[in-house]
């Protein structure tokens, strides 16, 4: 057969790539940046990295844990093999009791703990992969926290989703903030787009802020009222990865706690930063009529997250191994939270603005507006040139045209570092800060 021959007409009308809208789309998300930037400067004092401490590890309770498993041959063999794809049914039980036993001083209705409803995932990072893919089109809007969980950020990008931020207050969301933008979409037509709020609820990250249940229920209570001009509903999507990251303050109750207002709630949680990051599972709790898209979802995905780290999960809670831990981790972050504050007081210029958090692993600090932190900004370029690295701010903020990014703001994690890594990280960046600022 003779060779098919192109003509110049048609070489022309050929696209360059064959990668799909979606591949084409996404952009680098910045933790590869910021990961190549450690890899690319082997001496950095990394303040950026969400890391745990690795101090804390429980290696000696898991091997303990895997033993006891693997030593059971039946139990064993089962734990060696595929699982279901909405997870181990023991684990969904427990973990669904954990989220109900939570909630109780608020007097919760027990039906919304339903482990029917729990899907178990590959870290959380899948589960709010699988939840947007399910409730998203490209164009559709998410109301986000202003600033947010910045790898978030890069799922709604590459969804070609669009972002509008609500302003955060001292105790969470600005539910005034929250109406404008509800009602500024109703009149512009587009409320019919928006699908949901994500909300960072406990130890926010970046900024470390706690959500009120007050405010929860208040802002599930503005998504209803203008679910009828949408035309569809609108779920409130909490994301609770740092809840067991507690160490000072009151417990809060989650947005599940509100009543009948909870059949719009969408609870995401992880068992990955309060045992091990090394065990990648996390959980979602949803609504029924999302539950099974979503299972599907993954089915495609992966048809089920590691059997032998549930089996593990599911041992560490039922022997107390899991709480036993959370202790140890929460004395832990505590310290090393006050021994950041402690070098921040110390050097860091009084123009600087922080606030030492209750929980989670970050602290966020305000440079004077004039000052811009982000990756081409003097006070990034001579931190890297002093071999400390922070998270620019400016990753935080979504692409919303109500208002430009701010870029006078940093994150810097108290997880990873040993207190002489950032007790010299800080010194260093202060100086910095008193030269430019």
């Amino acid at each position: 057969m003779a060779p098919v021959r192109l003509g110049w007409a048609s070489l022309l009308n050929m696209k360059n790539t064959a990668l799909s809208e979606l591949g084409q789309r996404t952009a680098e998300p910045p933790i590869a940046w910021l990961m190549k930037a450690v890899l690319d400067h082997p001496r950095l004092i990394s303040l950026a990295a969400g890391f745990t401490d690795p101090q804390t590890l429980p290696v000696r309770e898991t091997r303990r844990l895997l033993a006891e498993i693997l030593g059971a041959r039946a139990g064993g063999r089962a734990a060696l093999q595929y699982g279901s794809t909405a997870g181990d049914e023991e684990l969904r039980q427990l973990t669904a009791r954990r989220l109900r036993q939570a909630d109780e001083s608020a007097g919760a209705n027990t039906d919304i703990y339903d482990a029917e409803r729990m899907l178990l995932t590959h870290g959380s990072q899948q589960f709010l992969y699988l939840l947007t893919e399910a409730l998203c089109d490209p164009g559709d809007i998410v109301l986000v926290e202003d600033p947010t969980y910045f790898v978030y950020l890069g799922i709604a990008q590459s969804h070609g989703l669009r972002c509008r931020g609500i302003r955060l207050t001292p105790d969470g969301l600005e539910v005034g903030h929250l109406e404008q933008v509800l009602e500024t979409l109703r009149r512009s037509g587009e409320l019919r787009r928006l699908k949901m709020l994500y909300l960072v609820s406990y130890f926010q990250n970046p900024t470390g802020i706690t959500t009120s249940l007050a405010r929860k229920r208040a802002a599930l209570e503005l998504l209803r009222h203008y679910e009828r001009h949408a035309g569809h509903p609108i779920y409130l999507l909490e994301d609770a990865a740092y809840r067991d990251l507690r160490f000072a303050g009151e417990a809060v109750p989650s947005a599940l706690a509100t009543g009948r207002l909870a059949r719009r709630v969408i609870y995401a949680g992880t068992y990955s930063k309060p045992f091990a990051t090394g065990v990648r599972v996390g959980y979602g709790l949803l609504p029924p009529e999302l539950f099974t898209p979503a299972a599907r979802l993954k089915g495609n995905h992966d048809f089920g997250t590691s059997h032998l780290l549930q089996k593990l999960l599911a041992r560490a809670l039922d022997s107390g191994a899991y709480a036993a831990h959370q202790q140890v981790l929460q004395a832990r972050y505590a310290a090393k939270a006050g021994f950041l504050a402690a070098a921040l007081r110390r050097h860091f210029p009084p123009g600087v603005e922080w606030q030492k958090p209750g929980g989670g692993l970050y602290i966020w600090a305000r440079l004077p507006r004039c000052r811009r932190t982000g990756p081409r900004s003097k006070v990034f370029r001579q931190a890297l040139a002093r071999e400390v690295l922070y998270v620019p701010g400016i990753f935080c903020y979504a692409e919303d045209p109500a208002r430009p990014r701010p870029d006078h703001e940093m994150r810097l994690s108290f997880g990873h570092a040993s207190q002489a890594a950032m007790r010299e990280g800080i010194k260093r960046l202060g100086a910095v800060l008193a030269r430019l600022c």
